[in-house]
């Protein structure tokens, strides 16, 4: 795989400090953007913040082609970034990781049930689904793009563009990916299961962008179905003990991720297993 599709005679590598400053200065734009809208009667802050998000969203995709043209030196970012692939392509490979996100929470939710921690209900209405369906294209795409994407490609290339920069890069975006995500104030014990079942899943969703070719759609899918099926658990199919133990739903309490449990933590490491033959050094970006 090519480190950044055609090569731009112009390009610059990436620096340090210009990636770390890339997204924060994207999201004080998206925050500044929507100010505006806090004088309008209604507005809370809540709202304001999700607006935000998305209006910095919106200038990370109006911005990227630009950076890795100029940076990169990617004549096609899109299929640089694993995005740009033919829709059948595309679709096998995110439905393939749709799957292993729900066996991945079927995992989860028969031991819940088997272990007397939660009961079925089997109850979900049209906002339900409205909702889970958000997270799984919302959530994942935008994740996905962010840090199996633009992060994993930038950090590659920032560790030498070999295939040992974009193993490397690989293990750092996972970490980074953890550390955002991961709650501090759960305990130590908790943020540290929480953590390291973050870090498989940041390992495992580049193994699975490895595994398509370089297409981003099943990382897409993985992610997205593990956000939005947890959502449909937690919201009308199953009800959770307040009693259920930490080490087996994950901790955060009502807002648990089971990433953090026992369970979680067994069904990545055979996932990270299955796509063991993936580990072998190979750059993230595909000019195919």
């Amino acid at each position: 795989m090519a480190p950044a599709g055609d090569a731009s005679p112009g390009a610059r590598k990436p620096t340090w400090l210009g990636t770390a400053l890339y997204i924060p200065l994207l999201y004080g734009a998206g925050w500044l953007l929507v100010q505006p809208l806090a004088l309008v009667p209604g507005w809370g802050a809540e709202r304001l913040s999700l607006l935000g998000t998305v209006a910095a969203f919106a200038l990370l995709l109006c911005s990227l082609p630009l950076r890795l043209r100029r940076v990169w030196g990617a004549a096609h970012a899109w299929r640089a970034l694993g995005l740009a692939r033919p829709w059948r392509t595309a679709a096998r490979a995110f439905l393939r990781g749709l799957l292993k996100a729900l066996l991945l929470l079927l995992l989860i939710a028969l031991v819940l049930l088997a272990s007397g921690h939660g009961h079925w209900n089997g109850s979900l209405g049209s906002p339900e689904l409205f909702n889970a369906l958000a997270l799984v294209l919302g959530v994942g795409l935008a994740e996905e793009l962010l840090f199996r994407g633009w992060l994993w490609g930038e950090l590659a290339l920032l560790l030498g563009g070999d295939a040992r920069g974009g193993q490397r890069a690989m293990v750092l975006q996972a970490l980074l990916f953890s550390l955002v995500h991961t709650r501090f104030n759960l305990g130590l014990l908790a943020s540290l299961g929480l953590l390291g079942g973050l870090l498989m899943l940041g390992l495992a969703l580049a193994l699975q962008r490895r595994a398509d070719g370089g297409a981003l759609h099943g990382a897409i899918g993985l992610h997205g179905g593990l956000v939005g099926g947890w959502f449909l658990l937690q919201h009308g199919l199953l009800s959770i003990s307040a009693d259920t133990p930490i080490w087996l739903q994950g901790p955060g309490g009502a807002f648990a991720n089971p990433l953090g449990g026992v369970v979680g933590w067994l069904g990545l490491a055979l996932l990270l297993w299955v796509r063991r033959r993936w580990w072998s050094p190979q750059i993230p970006n595909s000019s195919k």
